[in-house]
């Protein structure tokens, strides 16, 4: 009887934490990790592996990026966010925090590092990634950042 209160009390504090483990098998998390995995070894074929055909992709408001939103399909995004990424900066990494789940939807806290190409000024901004996943790919992503760092980061002569 012990055992089993122990058993509930620990399935009841892991239900209300609302954070996931992304690695664990009945996860919905599987296919956003393993985009942040592909983006950070470079590997884009992986990435774009876990998104649906007409995945819906926009970029926080605001920064150059979202010139393009809403983004259909990995080419689109592909052209119009990785390869303008890999371009303009160094080293840009997207590092996921946490991991909250919710049914199909994926909340991701992280940060972005990189340095400007053209003004070498490095940027150290947070995000939140709000990602959906159905039937165990990626359906859809909704970008939000600080986007004056953004501004501040890469534009010439911006304090």
């Amino acid at each position: 009887m012990k055992r089993t209160i122990i058993a509930i009390l620990a399935l009841t504090v892991a239900a209300c934490t609302g954070a996931s483990d992304p690695t664990t098998e009945m996860s919905q998390a599987a296919p956003v990790q393993a985009i942040y995995d592909g983006f950070t070894a470079g590997d884009i074929p992986a990435a774009i592996a876990q998104m649906s055909p007409g995945i819906i992709w926009n970029e926080a408001e605001s920064t150059a990026y979202a010139d393009g939103n809403p983004y259909v399909g990995p080419d689109a995004i592909v052209s119009g966010v990785f390869m303008r990424l890999g371009t303009e900066w160094t080293g840009f990494a997207a590092t996921p925090v946490e991991f909250i789940e919710d049914g199909s939807r994926i909340a991701v806290l992280g940060r972005y590092t990189a340095t400007h190409n053209t003004t070498g000024k490095a940027l150290d901004a947070q995000f939140v990634h709000v990602w959906t996943v159905e039937d165990g790919k990626v359906t859809s992503f909704q970008q939000y950042t600080d986007t004056a760092k953004y501004a501040a980061v890469s534009t010439p002569h911006a304090e």
